[in-house]
């Protein structure tokens, strides 16, 4: 059987009334012990005062053969010598035997005592007072009916009653306060049930305040924010590539039907070198959409250390530019990465640079406090300051002097970024002293080199 309540309404209502019960019964059974015992003294003092009185009365020698009470409510009096009889006794208990059998001794001449024995309806309360210390003294017995508001029952009862009522209130209470705090908890399931997929735009109704209801709707409205932007990527970024595919594929496509159409005027060594461009266009594309669904679903490769200076050099020395290529780079200048991404940053950049370069392309790379700082400037004709953010985004192509005639796949600068970003580093691109574009890559330096740079 499961015993725990399902909600968190009926746990925490459930947890409260354990935690009163825990807490109650302890108290409830000390204020009825407590309230026991001051209703048991206030009935012996009464009883011991009568007891006191008739005993002084027999020491004085006038003690009446019928002994009247004086003490309200103590109307049970007997006067008991030493061989148990009754000597004198009030109304209501003469003709009986003596109330009880208790023989106080002269060194503890007082007794109270309760007796539920005595034949009569109701419990005793009685005081036994020895009148002297003569071994034949006599002893007074005075006693009073214990009535049901003033019996040790009737108090637990009522204490018990009481615990019981604060019980079910606390619950009561728990059971409301927990649905009212709960209810925008209920409000923000109902209508994250009614967001799809296929529309993310709509949001949770935040309350006023700052409890943590209020930044739990705010934290949520914030992630679908975030899910709808890259929902609405993912989209684009799907429809990019199926189109971007689409036109090598078509170029494909046109050239076989063409030589098929015309076999006889088919020049084989074209249509080869035509559809060879296009496949090696197709591969591209495909090689950089893994590189991007690998960054993306943080594929990490061995990261080790890599000077930026060698990296640099060694790629410059292996291609051949259109265009001359001037670099300054210091040794010594190290990050902490996987090499083949790195050099696929520099690649990237000096693949647009050499694109768009008019008449040169300078490369740098040095140390920069604690960064390592890697640029790639050219002599083209430079980025408006208003594409400067778009140009990471995927297949993106500003205009006509960016065009897919200069080649690439339009995913090379937003590889760079993903890059840069997945080492822990920032990629900016703003104006060249020469009025090109010129692309600032900074890397945290590897702790060595940092250690380096402070001597």
């Amino acid at each position: 059987m499961r015993l725990r309540p399902r909600s968190i309404r009926g746990r925490l209502t459930l947890l409260s009334i354990v935690t009163m019960l825990l807490i109650l019964i302890p108290l409830a059974a000390v204020v009825s012990t407590v309230i026991s015992q001051m209703i048991a003294d206030v009935m012996w003092q009464d009883t011991q005062q009568q007891a006191i009185l008739v005993a002084a009365a027999v020491r004085g020698g006038y003690l009446p053969h019928v002994i009247v009470p004086t003490v309200p409510g103590v109307d049970l009096v007997q006067v008991v010598g030493r061989d148990k009889r009754v000597i004198a006794a009030s109304a209501a208990a003469r003709n009986k035997p003596p109330i009880n059998m208790a023989w106080p001794t002269p060194d503890d001449p007082v007794q109270h005592l309760q007796t539920c024995s005595n034949g009569g309806p109701g419990c005793l309360r009685l005081t036994a007072l020895r009148v002297d210390s003569r071994s034949d003294s006599p002893v007074v017995y005075a006693a009073r009916h214990t009535t049901t508001v003033m019996s040790t029952g009737f108090v637990e009862a009522i204490v018990g009653g009481q615990a019981a009522v604060l019980v079910a209130f606390f619950g009561w209470i728990s059971w409301k306060v927990t649905g009212r705090i709960l209810q925008p908890v209920n409000a923000i399931r109902s209508e994250l049930a009614n967001i799809t997929f296929s529309d993310l735009s709509n949001r949770i109704a935040e309350p006023a305040g700052d409890d943590e209801i209020a930044r739990l709707i705010r934290t949520l409205n914030q992630t679908l924010l975030r899910l709808e932007r890259a929902t609405r990527e993912q989209r684009r970024f799907v429809a990019d590539a199926s189109h971007e595919l689409r036109t090598p594929l078509a170029g494909l496509r046109v050239k076989l039907e063409e030589g098929q159409m015309h076999p006889h005027d088919l020049d084989v060594n074209g249509l080869l070198d035509h559809t060879l461009g296009d496949v090696d266009r197709l591969q591209a594309i495909l090689a950089d959409l893994l590189l991007l669904a690998g960054l993306e679903s943080h594929v990490r490769g061995v990261r080790q250390r890599v000077d930026l200076a060698e990296l640099t050099r060694a790629e410059l020395e292996r291609r051949a530019c259109r265009v001359p290529v001037r670099s300054s780079l210091a040794d010594g200048v190290a990050v902490e990465g996987v090499p083949s991404q790195l050099s696929r940053v520099l690649i990237n950049l000096l693949d647009n640079a050499q694109r768009h370069a008019r008449h040169g392309i300078d490369v740098e790379v040095r140390r920069d406090q604690s960064d390592a700082l890697l640029t790639v400037s050219d002599d083209g004709p430079g980025i408006p300051e208003a594409d400067r953010e778009r140009i990471f985004e995927r297949f993106t192509r500003l205009d006509s002097a960016r065009s897919r005639d200069h080649g690439g796949t339009g995913l090379g600068l937003a590889i760079a970024n993903d890059v840069v970003h997945a080492h822990s580093g920032t990629i900016l691109v703003g104006e060249s002293a020469a009025g090109g574009a010129r692309f600032e890559v900074r890397l945290p330096l590897a702790p060595q080199a940092v250690a380096n740079s402070s001597h």
